[in-house]
């Protein structure tokens, strides 16, 4: 889309958006699309081209019904998308696919944020989430460790006194003096 530049505090607002973004992260998530989507484009971090590849949803589209989200039609698959509310169509469907999958909602991103371009590096998070939700991309998300505890073990924990409600060992405040000393006399007394 074509917008007017931003200017005074819009424009140090976008700038500030733009200086999160990561090259590298983008290329290596552009790279992760490319091997699960089976597609063929140009795989450069740099914003620009990330936005090109990306914005009219057709790649994003194919990655999700490639990782089990069935609700994207084929129609909105054969081809790519030019009218700009078809494209929009197609990456809102992308989002619902990333929160099915189960990516949280923080770090998913809002349509405009890759049609508008107003905030790639957001797309790059949500991307990334949903390689490390996959388990093929990025740190492997921690696995639940519920514990469980006997009755017994409880109890014993009731009789353990925490260090959280302090300690009468070690070093005191006994002898700190800060400032002068505040001197009581008394005056005398006139006979």
């Amino acid at each position: 889309m074509h917008r007017a530049a931003k200017s005074g505090l819009a424009r140090e607002a976008q700038e500030k958006v733009h200086s999160k973004y990561s090259p590298q992260l983008a290329g290596e998530v552009l790279q992760w699309v490319q091997q699960n989507t089976g597609e063929s484009f140009n795989t450069d971090g740099k914003m620009e081209n990330f936005c090109d590849v990306l914005e009219d949803g057709y790649i994003l589209g194919i990655l999700i019904t490639k990782l089990g989200y069935t609700k994207i039609s084929a129609s909105l698959l054969s081809k790519r998308q030019t009218a700009p509310f078809k494209k929009m169509e197609l990456v809102g469907k992308f989002i619902d696919g990333v929160r099915a999958l189960g990516v949280d909602a923080h770090n998913s991103f809002q349509t405009v944020d890759l049609t508008d371009r107003t905030n790639p590096n957001q797309v790059v998070i949500c991307l990334d989430a949903l390689g490390r939700k996959m388990g093929t991309f990025g740190v492997k998300e921690a696995q639940q460790n519920k514990r469980q505890f006997s009755k017994e073990q409880l109890d014993a924990g009731k009789n353990v006194i925490s260090l959280q409600y302090g300690s009468n060992q070690g070093a005191t405040q006994a002898g700190q003096n800060f400032g002068c000393q505040r001197h009581i006399y008394e005056p005398e007394k006139k006979q």
